[in-house]
Parts: structure tokens; C-alpha cells; sequence
């Protein structure tokens, strides 16, 4: 009996053994074969989901497979970040990061991941930061605001989305490089924050482009953060033109699970890049204020760790972490 059963093991080890051993692996000349499963760690409607429909139809042109969409909101995105490596390695699941969202959070508290934890592989946009204010308002320069807020220390008044974030990092190094004291009221999301702003609760709004291109007739935009002139909106001049290095707003990008094979992550940067190439792509992504950039999985790295020290520092400035 107990030969026998000592049998029965051995078979069944040995057929385990063999059946991992044949198991089919995920190869990249053969990737995708089926759809991926994309998840947006916030609710849809927001500038992540609407991101990831941009880029739906184009990957189905492009590489035959569907990406299918699913949320997983929470902690400002730290219940899908907290959760990415205990899902499959399989290059058939990943997710949507933000910058600074994966950096300042973990610094602030534990919020079940560290930056290091996300295994980012393309960085493929940014919202860029933006000075907005409404369309009938006093300023009309980014002088004219500077002079005010010089006259009246304090009482400057900037709505935007959130504490710690792109907006709020932004407004603290704006007064940093602008020598003023403004006063920035976080409110929850940009929409929160437009409707602040077109209700004259503040003066202005440290927002984003993208408000600039959804309530164009209501609102104007003084100075955008960016290298250059944004496609869209060719006469509102950039913070260094003006004399401020400002370069920034909310970087959006994709991760998978730690684990998952570096040929299909390689794979992915790849046709993540490829969409960014795509002229209709480009065009659609623009008009709805977003910037392009193209920060693949070989220059990932280096970029989260040059941008993690410009967040540490404004963000001690700000008080969010210390």
C-alpha cells in the first residue's frame, strides 16, 4: 500500500514536473495573441481613462488585439499601484501611472508600494501645467498677475486639483522662481477646481491645459509649462519664455507587474511608441490639451529619478512631506 501510494506521488510530481516544463511561455514575435487588460487605478471620466480610449482604437489597428479597459480606483491611485505585482506576469495585464501620484504618495505615507515597486515602461504624455484665468479677469499677462501678488503678498488666490500634485508643486515653484507669496486652496479634482475658479471664488487656477481646451470661451490661459508652445494653443507663451524654468504638469505612462518578461516589456514600449507616432493619434491627443513625449522602457529610469528630485523639493516646500 504504501509503495503503491509512494507511486502515486512520484507520477504526480513527475507529471507536475512536465507540465510546467510544457507549459506554453509568452514569447514577443507571437505578442499580443489576445487582449490586454488595461487598468486605470482612478474612476473614468478623468484624464487617465480618457487617455486610455485614445489609444484603444489605434493599438486594435495597429496590433490586431483589443485593449480592455477596466478601473480600479482608490488612495489617488495607490489601491490599483499597492496591487499591480500580485497580478499575472503574463505581458496580458497592466496599468496606468501618473507622475508625481507614484512618487510623492509613498514619501507622505504607506500606502502599500514604493516607487521602486512600479515597473514602469513608457511614459507616453504629460497635462501640462498651466496659469488659467477666467475670461473677463484683471490679469492680463503673467505680469500683471506677478505685480499683484508683489502688492498684495498673500492674497492671490490659486484653485487647483489636490494637495502634493502637479498643480500644487507647480504653484510652489512658481512662487519660489517668481519671488511672491500666493495662496494655493486644493480643491478635489480639476473639475472642482475650474468651477472654483468660473464661480470667482479665487482669482486664478493653477490648472491644466486641458482646461484651456475644454471651456475655451470662459477661460484664458497666460503661461503654459512647457519647452515650447503647445500645438493647440500657439499665442499663450510658455513659463520660460517669461523667464521661469517651469517645465511640468501630470506625466501619464504605463506599468506591468514585476516579473513579467523584459522581451515583452520591450514589446510593449515599442508599440506604446508607435501610437505616439501616429499623426491622427498626435492630433486627437493635442486638441484635448495633452503634450506627447516619448519616454520608453530603456530611458524610464533615469527620467522618474531626475523628476523625483524637483517633486522631493517643491513638495517640502509645500509641507507634504518632510
Amino acid at each position: 500500500m504504501k509503495f503503491t501510494t509512494a507511486i502515486k506521488a512520484s507520477v504526480l510530481s513527475l507529471g507536475l514536473a512536465t507540465g510546467l516544463a510544457i507549459a506554453p511561455a509568452v514569447h514577443a514575435d507571437d505578442y499580443p495573441s489576445k487582449s490586454i487588460n488595461y487598468i486605470i487605478p482612478f474612476g473614468p471620466g478623468g484624464e487617465s481613462d480618457i487617455s486610455a480610449r485614445h489609444q484603444q482604437p489605434f493599438f486594435k489597428k495597429m496590433f490586431g488585439q483589443d485593449l480592455i479597459i477596466s478601473y480600479k480606483p482608490g488612495g489617488g491611485g495607490a489601491v490599483g499601484w499597492s496591487q499591480l505585482n500580485s497580478m499575472p506576469k503574463d505581458g496580458y495585464t497592466m496599468m496606468g501611472i501618473n507622475l508625481p501620484h507614484i512618487i510623492i504618495k509613498p514619501l507622505q505615507k504607506d500606502v502599500g508600494f514604493k516607487t521602486d515597486d512600479v515597473d514602469g515602461f513608457y511614459i507616453f504624455h504629460y497635462t501640462p501645467d498651466a496659469i488659467v484665468v477666467t475670461a473677463d479677469s484683471e490679469f492680463k499677462s503673467l505680469k500683471d498677475m506677478i505685480d499683484y501678488a508683489k502688492a498684495n503678498p498673500g492674497k492671490l488666490t490659486f484653485s487647483g486639483s489636490g494637495k502634493g500634485t502637479a498643480n500644487h508643486l507647480a504653484q510652489v515653484t512658481f512662487d519660489k522662481l517668481a519671488g511672491i507669496k500666493t495662496t494655493y486652496v486644493a480643491f478635489k479634482g480639476t473639475g472642482a477646481a475650474v468651477q472654483a475658479l468660473l464661480g470667482n471664488q479665487v482669482k486664478a487656477e493653477f490648472g491644466y491645459t486641458s482646461v484651456g481646451a475644454k471651456h475655451s470661451d470662459k477661460v484664458r490661459m497666460l503661461a503654459v509649462a512647457m519647452e515650447e508652445r503647445h500645438p493647440s494653443f500657439p499665442d499663450v507663451p510658455t513659463f520660460k519664455e517669461l523667464g521661469f524654468d517651469i517645465v511640468s504638469g501630470a506625466y501619464r505612462g504605463i506599468a506591468v507587474p514585476k516579473g513579467t518578461p523584459d522581451d515583452i516589456k520591450n514589446k510593449l514600449s515599442e508599440m506604446i511608441g508607435e501610437i505616439n507616432k501616429d499623426a491622427d493619434f498626435r492630433k486627437k491627443m493635442e486638441a484635448d490639451g495633452f503634450a506627447l513625449i516619448d519616454v520608453g522602457v530603456d530611458k524610464y529610469a533615469d527620467f522618474i529619478a531626475e523628476k523625483t528630485k524637483g517633486y522631493v523639493e517643491s513638495a517640502k516646500e509645500a509641507g507634504v512631506i518632510k
